[in-house]
């Protein structure tokens, strides 16, 4: 879910009214004014955030949180090191990239307990494991990361990866499986797979931490160094109340669907309400597990997502 987020300008006030708010700028009991950048468009995987929205958890917090919609332009991980937001969703894999450039991002909660890659096949072209996509063409988006599930999933499968033909698609991994164009596509099991078997292609989904991959968060949401050291609480209420919008959302489903769809009147309901279905385990808010981080970072590592040895302690909030 590597997307760039928009900058807006109202973020920048309310950062403007955080850091204000013990100098007077607020007053005494007022909620802390923040924003949290999302990840990709509003969809299912987000429900637990519009739910705790929507159900007044932020404001019970005493956070007045701003849901950013995402845009073209903007780099969310650079936002957070400028100080333009208090939050983000990041995939997994770019916080790492951001570490490792230097910015002084934290992980704070994962968003999503496992990963969301997946490599989808057509069912009807005789491909009933990783290993027999050798010979076959298969359509990646031309990120790295879709070099590293396609090369994880064969290798555990025991195929050789230097067999695939690769082809660069771009995101359109539904069209070009639904028209035969490919054999196979990444995508995610959770929005592309569940879109195809809505549409009646044939359609086998070989997950990454099925084939590889250790079972990683694959969202997270995260914070700067600084707002971490400076706003503690902040974050401390954020997390505890985005957790008990996903405990909501995990208990009451079809009110989380509604909240995410009145925030978004242009989701389609069937669409969310599939992807929920299958996302729901995968939701349910639990703490990070250092050493999944830590197989992640070295996983990340091996297939050169990952230039050096990731500080795992550093990246993310692990606690006490």
């Amino acid at each position: 879910m590597r997307r760039a987020v928009a900058l807006l300008a109202a973020s920048l006030a309310l950062t403007g009214l955080a850091a204000g708010c013990g100098g007077g700028g607020a007053e005494p009991g007022a909620p802390i004014g923040a924003t949290v950048v999302l990840d990709f468009t509003p969809n299912a995987v987000h429900a637990g955030i519009f739910a705790a929205k929507a159900e007044g958890f932020y404001k019970d917090a005493g956070v007045d949180l701003e849901v950013q919609a995402p845009g073209e332009s903007t780099d969310a991980p650079k936002l957070l090191a400028a100080g333009r937001t208090e939050f983000a969703i990041l995939d997994i894999h770019d916080l790492g990239i951001a570490r490792e450039k230097g910015l002084p991002l934290v992980g704070v909660m994962p968003i999503v307990q496992r990963p969301l890659a997946a490599v989808l096949v057509r069912s009807d072209r005789g491909i009933a494991t990783p290993k027999d996509l050798e010979g076959k063409t298969v359509g990646v988006t031309g990120l790295p990361s879709d070099e590293a599930v396609v090369d994880s999933e064969v290798s555990a499968a025991g195929g050789n990866p230097a067999e695939i033909h690769e082809v660069t698609i771009g995101f359109n991994a539904v069209s070009a499986l639904a028209a035969g164009k490919v054999d196979a596509a990444t995508g995610f099991w959770n929005a592309e797979g569940v879109t195809l078997q809505q549409a009646g292609v044939p359609i086998r989904t070989f997950k990454v931490d099925e084939y590889g991959a250790p079972p990683y968060p694959e969202l997270i949401l995260t914070t700067s160094e600084r707002t971490l050291e400076e706003q503690p609480e902040l974050v401390e209420d954020v997390v505890a109340a985005t957790e008990r919008g996903y405990r909501f959302t995990e208990s009451n489903p079809p009110q989380a669907l509604r909240d995410l769809l009145a925030a978004d009147p242009s989701l389609k309901r069937a669409d969310q309400q599939s992807q929920l279905a299958v996302l729901l385990p995968a939701l349910k808010p639990s703490p990070f597990d250092p050493r999944v981080l830590r197989e992640w970072a070295a996983w990340d590592l091996e297939h050169g997502l990952l230039q050096q040895k990731l500080n795992v302690d550093e990246t993310f909030d692990l606690g006490d």
